[in-house]
């Protein structure tokens, strides 16, 4: 099966900043500064560990580091924006001193945005898709902030076809960004793995990915230790990471172009692998 080319380009972002996406995968480190999410909860709930953690992660290939104060899984205690800013401002803060990265925030909520990007953050990712608090992406244009719009069947009815249901979501959340004024480069597109889907919809959604092209934005996938990886694999691993990187693979070959993970080195070595081939195929070196 030939590759499907990722969309690519350069994705703009706050404070000046740039991204070069399309010949090399890029992974976004998940940096979880929550008691209670899924897979890490409370290992990073220090600024210390929490910036030890991102700086780890760097070393080991990553570009981006995502940061969340709010964990997202099913059945997860919601917080207030001031507690969620209390848990990742001082991260942000001191992760800015130590290093030049990219620094993503992942918050549903415009004022903890705004902050994020005043600390030094340069993307906003938002699990609700600017359809929750639509003033993010004003945010988003105001502040020149990179904007992942991600898709969700959660607190809303959704269609029956899963792809179907991705294009109506999404388009309508590109149009709030379009009337809130983000600039076109500065927009992916995730859609959303095992929020509100069940597994045999993930891997529909897996294998259709690439109808997702077609909304002209590059894509940002996460499947990292995400239930329906567990499932697949047929038993309960906390971290199936091995499962995961696999999953990683199948997504760049249909076009992904950023990988949200928990494990850094395996998806790195396993999307060195999806990018060598795609070189070896064009007559490229790799």
């Amino acid at each position: 099966m030939e590759a499907i080319e990722p969309r690519g380009g350069v994705w703009k972002l706050a404070h000046g900043r740039s991204l070069e996406l399309g010949a090399c995968a890029t992974i976004m480190g998940i940096l979880n500064a929550t008691p209670d999410s899924f897979s890490d909860g409370g290992r990073y709930a220090s600024v210390e560990a929490a910036v030890d953690e991102s700086l780890r992660m760097l070393d080991q290939g990553a570009t981006i580091i995502d940061i969340g104060g709010e964990s997202t899984r099913p059945g997860a205690t919601p917080v207030d924006a001031a507690e969620e800013q209390r848990r990742i401002m001082p991260v942000i803060a001191a992760l800015v001193q130590r290093s030049d990265c990219l620094i993503s925030v992942d918050t549903y909520r415009s004022e903890t945005a705004r902050l994020a990007i005043a600390a030094g953050a340069h993307i906003v990712n938002d699990v609700f898709g600017a359809q929750k608090d639509p003033a993010i992406a004003k945010v988003a244009a105001e502040t020149g902030a990179g904007l992942c719009l991600m898709h969700t069947g959660r607190e809303r009815d959704t269609l029956p076809d899963v792809i179907a249901d991705q294009f109506l979501f999404l388009r309508r959340s590109l149009e709030i960004a379009a009337e809130a004024g983000v600039a076109k480069e500065a927009i992916v597109l995730d859609p959303g793995f095992g929020f509100a889907k069940d597994g045999p919809e993930n891997l529909i959604l897996l294998a259709r990915m690439p109808e997702l092209l077609a909304l002209g934005h590059p894509l940002l996938v996460g499947t990292s230790r995400k239930r329906f990886v567990r499932s697949t694999i047929g038993r309960e691993d906390p971290e199936p990471d091995i499962a995961s990187a696999a999953t990683s693979v199948l997504l760049r070959e249909r076009g992904a172009d950023i990988f949200r993970v928990h494990n850094v080195p395996a998806n790195r070595d396993a999307l060195a692998i999806a990018d060598a081939m795609r070189r070896a195929l064009k007559g490229e070196r790799w």
